[in-house]
């Protein structure tokens, strides 16, 4: 039988046994389907075929689901659950304090200043365009003591499946970091949180450990305040959490790093106040990883020793309660 419609494809399968020949006929979308037993013996002409409907949007939804489902890793309650190490879930009298998007000369300097004055050292996540735009900025993030991470090369979104372009970006920003820094990453936060199967697949291709978040204060958001931060962060932290905040308005509402900057000596008084200390990841009890096709920094370089020195037993004020870890 033939299709007519236009809108199918025949597979064809020959079964082997009494010389007879199986054939399917696959109809997409729009083409009327029914199914009856076919048989021809050899040399005989065609008779009914078995139809069935094969939309054509299946194969694509399979695709799109393998690529994006990893992302439901981004639901807070299901991260901390159930991958309580990609949620940054760490010493359980640490907190590591991370930033997204940088660097920046107009507003990273104000953060290492502060965070100078309040005595911590931070993990910064940086994208692999800004380092090479501002690589003097980049090497200051290290010179005044702190970790760099990769955030991939830009802050574009994964909608589509591309495995080699993310395999290709996410290794183009590590070697960027290191070239420009001299010391390899070895953690990976892709934008937005968001963590398709070709993002896990150049993490791995790449040598870095993807970690996200335990608590974030939502400080890229225009009415975001100093106030609001510092609250948000405080409803979400525990023990050995991970800690978001971006240096940047690179890709949030423009000057809301300021909100970031003015909830930082709250910030940290409160976890100080909770016996914790406040660090970079490098301090914060977990694993490193292999890097693949970036140079390896001595282990001095990579496990910051002074960090816990330098903030440990500072006193806050301001009232904080940790949830358990989780």
């Amino acid at each position: 039988m033939r299709d007519t419609t236009g809108a199918g494809r025949t597979a064809r399968g020959v079964a082997a046994g009494a010389g007879a020949r199986q054939v399917v006929h696959v109809v997409g979308l729009g083409a009327r389907a029914w199914r009856g037993p076919y048989t021809a013996a050899a040399g005989a002409g065609p008779e009914r075929l078995p139809y069935v409907v094969v939309p054509a949007v299946v194969v694509p939804a399979v695709t799109a689901l393998a690529h994006i489902g990893p992302a439901a890793t981004w639901l807070p309650g299901l991260r901390r659950r159930w991958f309580p190490t990609l949620a940054g879930q760490g010493r359980p009298d640490h907190v590591a304090l991370t930033f997204d998007d940088g660097p920046d000369p107009a507003s990273t300097p104000r953060f290492l200043d502060a965070l100078d004055e309040l005595g911590v050292r931070a993990t910064f996540f940086v994208l692999g365009e800004n380092v090479v735009r501002h690589p003097g900025t980049a090497r200051d993030l290290v010179r005044r003591g702190h970790e760099l991470a990769v955030h991939g090369w830009s802050h574009d979104r994964p909608w589509l499946p591309s495995p080699a372009r993310d395999a290709r970006e996410l290794l183009r920003a590590a070697r960027s970091v290191a070239e420009v820094t001299g010391g390899a990453p070895r953690w990976y936060r892709p934008p937005y949180g968001i963590l398709t199967s070709g993002r896990w697949a150049a993490a791995r291709h790449a040598g870095l450990r993807p970690v996200l978040w335990t608590a974030w204060g939502k400080d890229w958001r225009y009415d975001a305040t100093p106030a609001s931060v510092r609250a948000t962060v405080a409803a979400g932290l525990g023990p050995g959490g991970t800690v978001l905040l971006h240096d940047t308005d690179h890709a949030s509402a423009p000057g809301s790093w300021r909100a970031a900057l003015g909830a930082l000596p709250g910030l940290v008084a409160d976890c100080r106040a909770a016996g914790l200390t406040v660090g970079p990841l490098a301090a914060h009890g977990m694993d490193g990883v292999r890097r693949r096709g970036v140079p390896s920094p001595p282990d001095e370089e990579r496990t910051f020793p002074e960090t816990a020195a330098r903030v440990e037993g500072t006193p806050g004020t301001a009232p904080f309660r940790p949830r358990r870890p989780g």
